[in-house]
């Protein structure tokens, strides 16, 4: 008898399982492969938006960064050096002024021996070069470590913001610099008109007598002659500075010392409370004659040294004019216009054509480039 009931159901089941399975099967993978595939975009856009929210960082960070920069340098070409320049000059002027000798040989006409009049005209040779390569010197190196100086304490302002400070304290350091002693560590940009500016003079007056003492006053020099002098000068002058001890004109050599310094000089006695944050200004002068003593600084001091000698001898050529015969003229002749050469050196820097060109140099823009983005490890 046929019977109804599940058998036929049974049949079907038993030979369609294995399909109906699989194909659960596929369709189980395709939907975790589904989820997969979609967590995994999902994971992909979180990471292209942190991606992008990072550029995005980064360039506010650099954009920060490059105004930051601009805003320091304009801190130190409307402040700081034209400040540290006016003092320098007027020092400079005092220490070598050689008016008392011209006005000698003029008025003692008649009157000075052979010997006397020899040996006047032999301090004014030997001052007039003093002069004009000192204010060289000094003129090249205080605008090149303002600059130093000035980067230095721009990088520090930034990284103290960078780590969290509060933006309203970076801008209020940044107009004033009077916070954590950047304000005191500006203040050493006078430090070679007021302490190094005497030593530096002595020192170049024994390197241009030890150049100058073959050259006598009738010799006929060209201009070509007179830069060469110059570089010599300039050269012996860094001989005589072993290892680099030149820095010290510049930079103090000891915090404390110029902290207490500054404390007389501000009130007329050593007084403790008026003393200033020595640790900050001990740091910064430390990284400060790190850069100072770098073969990099070094190249660019050496560069803007000879490029502002070209210029000044091109100044002399003009003042001599047609006047210039091929051989030269006689040095004695040469003498007032060489000593007049320093005042143009040491003009305010808004008008100094030295400084311009200093600061237009490719090789010094690259410099203090670096400097700002890469500064020297702490000591």
């Amino acid at each position: 008898m046929f019977q109804l009931g599940s058998a036929p159901g049974k049949g079907f089941w038993a030979r369609h399982r294995w399909k109906m399975l699989l194909s659960l099967g596929v369709a189980g993978a395709g939907y975790a492969a589904y989820r997969f595939y979609d967590a995994h975009q999902k994971q992909l856009v979180r990471v292209e938006q942190r991606a992008e929210e990072e550029r995005a960082a980064d360039e506010i960070i650099k954009n920060q960064l490059e105004a930051h920069f601009e805003k320091v340098q304009r801190i130190s070409d409307t402040t700081t050096l034209p400040f540290a320049m006016h003092y320098l000059r007027s020092r400079v002027m005092e220490e070598l002024d050689i008016s008392h000798l011209t006005e000698r040989l003029l008025q003692g006409k008649g009157e000075l021996t052979p010997e006397d009049k020899y040996e006047t005209w032999e301090k004014i040779k030997i001052l007039s070069f003093t002069r004009t390569v000192s204010s060289m010197w000094a003129m090249t190196l205080l605008s090149l470590y303002v600059r130093v100086q000035v980067t230095i304490l721009g990088r520090h302002l930034y990284l103290d913001f960078a780590r969290g400070t509060d933006g309203a304290q970076l801008q209020a350091e940044s107009d004033t610099f009077s916070g954590n002693g950047h304000k005191d560590f500006l203040g050493t940009a006078d430090y070679l008109a007021t302490y190094g500016i005497t030593a530096l003079i002595r020192q170049m007056q024994h390197a241009a007598t030890e150049i100058l003492k073959e050259k006598q006053l009738k010799d006929p020099m060209s201009m070509d002659q007179v830069l060469q002098t110059m570089l010599q000068i300039s050269e012996q002058f860094m001989s005589l500075c072993e290892g680099n001890s030149w820095i010290n004109f510049l930079v103090p050599e000891n915090a404390n010392r110029y902290a207490q310094l500054m404390a007389v000089s501000s009130s007329g006695f050593d007084d403790s409370s008026l003393l200033m944050d020595v640790g900050k200004l001990d740091q910064l002068m430390t990284e400060t004659r790190i850069v100072l003593a770098s073969d990099d600084f070094r190249n660019i001091m050496d560069m803007s040294l000879r490029k502002v000698a070209d210029l000044v001898i091109e100044d002399l050529r003009a003042q001599v004019g047609a006047a210039l015969p091929p051989s030269g003229l006689p040095l004695a002749k040469l003498l007032a216009r060489v000593a007049q050469l320093s005042s143009m050196l040491l003009e305010e820097p808004s008008k100094n054509k030295h400084i311009q060109t200093i600061r237009s140099m490719p090789e010094v823009g690259l410099f203090y480039t670096f400097l700002y983005a890469n500064m020297p490890p702490q000591t």
